[in-house]
């Protein structure tokens, strides 16, 4: 019987890391150079709290327990292709969400930086499946089982795990290696995209990608 419910299979398996950039995942990041550090904390402050305790912590120990593994470990980032801004979609442009290419805000966070050889993809969409290669990328390296982490719960994690199902790869969420603006909207996108994918928890995760090491 068919099920997603199913282990990652480790010889077609890999890691992707959703926007866990300086952008928007740091204090001082460009999402927030407007901001006094009072209105950062009134509207972000589950967000980075989450991130630093929990969230954050998962993402170090998936990243590890895969590179252990020798399973493929990607990245995603908002990033434009231009320094200024001009191929954006019309839905960043509106919201506003701008990061120049090759500049500090694009760049994933120290704390889970890419290894030398691992692959990075700059998005302007949503969905990394939109605007970037990746599903070709995937399918050249042998991809099935894919692993989805880092932000937003309820926006670029959601669209990416619809995109990915619909294309027929089985999608795996480590629940608590994923953070948003508050708990009730990180459940409601773990609700509502449920059948989509399998949710485990990080613990759960990284036993079963460590039966896989060699």
């Amino acid at each position: 019987m068919l099920s997603r419910d199913v282990p990652i299979d480790p010889a077609h398996a890999a890691l992707l890391f959703i926007d866990v950039q300086n952008y928007n995942a740091r204090p001082d990041g460009g999402e927030y150079a407007a901001m006094s550090e009072a209105e950062r904390d009134a509207r972000y402050g589950h967000f980075f709290r989450t991130m630093r305790d929990t969230a954050l912590p998962n993402m170090q120990r998936l990243q590890a327990a895969c590179r252990d593994a020798k399973l493929e470990v990607m990245y995603t980032v908002i990033e434009a292709l231009t320094r200024d801004g001009r191929d954006l979609s019309l839905d960043y442009k509106i919201s506003g969400l701008f990061v120049p290419r090759g500049s500090w805000d694009a760049k994933v966070l120290d704390a889970i930086a890419p290894a030398d050889d691992e692959i990075v993809l700059p998005k302007t969409s949503s969905s990394v499946f939109i605007s970037t290669n990746i599903d070709y990328v995937l399918r050249n390296l042998g991809v099935r089982s894919l692993m989805i982490a880092g932000v937003l719960t309820d926006q670029c994690i959601d669209s990416a795990v619809r995109d990915a199902c619909d294309l027929g790869y089985l999608v795996t969420v480590p629940t608590d290696a994923c953070a948003t603006l508050s708990a009730e909207r990180h459940e409601w996108a773990l609700r509502n995209n449920r059948g989509y994918c399998r949710q485990v928890t990080t613990d759960a995760l990284v036993r079963e990608i460590s039966r896989t090491s060699v």
